[in-house]
């Protein structure tokens, strides 16, 4: 039963993801100039549209690259196929999911199949995220500098997201800095997993957190000494990751024969991917697209608002979708299908 209660709730979401999607740009495209709108999609010029497919698929490529650099710095070697295909599989969950924490569980599971243990894989995907965050904080101030381009709603949503990332840092810090902080930790998930469950199952499930929770604490450490050289590489990798991913709408922009305002969007896209961690839609739908309208309506002309928000959604949400279920379905039939 559990099974198909499963699929069912990942076809709910995937439905409502796509269909929020959908209504989003349908209400975009009808309060901006139609008739324009399809006249400029016409006219698209096809090697700048090749070229926004390319960046977002650098962007897999050099997510699936971090991976298997900082698997490695805790040495467990996996392939790049196989950080490519972790990458494009949590890809789909994370369209799915609000805030894109699906993607984040099915990595860990993906990671600990190939003998990573659970903590060991959970430490390296916190790296992922936290890695994200300070290029999200140090990469904001410099390019409203650069572009001259800010609102008091991007800005209040960067201050917020920074707050709540040096207060998760600070309570990560304090949880796993020494081992009786982990020994603390431990006893009270155990005292709240013994209210829900009794017995030798209880006391079984404790036993292998309080492991995980050790292993996590050891990667930890391991990964926040491992040389400066090396930090700063994972912190290159990481800001080409986003680079690549927020010059999609610029791209887009030159297909559609206008100004590309590289750094008017790339200070829109900082704005736009923080507003995005809200957990409210699976996927952002509609948030993404709406942020996106409001972001780009300050600087580039009505008429290719519509037509830049569904094509910049196409290439950067829905063919997660598409390519993520592909490569879902093709490890799940290796795996239990084809034995």
């Amino acid at each position: 039963m559990e099974g198909p209660k499963k699929t069912r709730g990942v076809k709910r979401a995937t439905a409502a993801g796509i269909i929020i999607s959908i209504l989003a740009m349908v209400v975009i495209f009808k309060f901006t100039e139609t008739h324009l709108t399809w006249k400029i999609i016409y006219e698209l010029n096809p090697a700048f549209l090749t070229l926004a497919l390319a960046f977002h698929l650098l962007f897999w490529i050099m997510w699936a690259y971090r991976l298997k650099v900082l698997s490695s710095s805790l040495g467990n070697n996996i392939s790049f196929s196989y950080a490519f295909q972790t990458s494009l599989a949590s890809g789909f969950l994370a369209a799915i999911t609000p805030s894109s924490a699906g993607g984040e569980p099915l990595r860990i599971k993906m990671l600990n199949d190939k003998g990573i243990s659970v903590g060991a894989s959970s430490a390296i995907v916190l790296a992922e995220r936290l890695l994200d965050a300070i290029f999200f904080i140090s990469a904001l101030p410099v390019m409203i500098f650069i572009s001259d381009f800010t609102t008091k709603f991007g800005i209040y949503s960067g201050v917020i997201f920074t707050v709540i990332f040096f207060l998760f840092l600070g309570f990560l810090y304090f949880a796993f800095k020494d081992p009786e902080n982990v020994e603390r930790l431990s006893v009270k998930i155990s005292g709240i997993v013994k209210k829900v469950i009794r017995g030798k199952k209880a006391d079984r499930i404790t036993t292998v957190i309080t492991k995980e929770l050790f292993f996590f604490r050891e990667a930890s450490v391991q990964l926040a000494t491992i040389p400066k050289t090396q930090i700063a590489f994972l912190f290159v990798i990481t800001s080409l990751i986003w680079f690549f991913e927020f010059l999609v709408p610029s791209a887009i922009l030159l297909a559609l024969k206008t100004q590309p305002h590289w750094a008017e969007s790339i200070a829109s896209q900082l704005f736009l991917v923080i507003i995005s961690l809200a957990p409210i839609t699976p996927g952002s739908s509609g948030i993404a697209e709406t942020g996106m309208l409001y972001f780009y309506s300050l600087f580039i002309s009505k008429e290719y608002l519509g037509s830049l928000v569904a094509i910049w959604r196409i290439i950067t949400y829905h063919t997660n979708l598409v390519i993520g279920l592909l490569v879902n379905v093709k490890i799940l039939k290796s795996r239990y299908l084809d034995r």
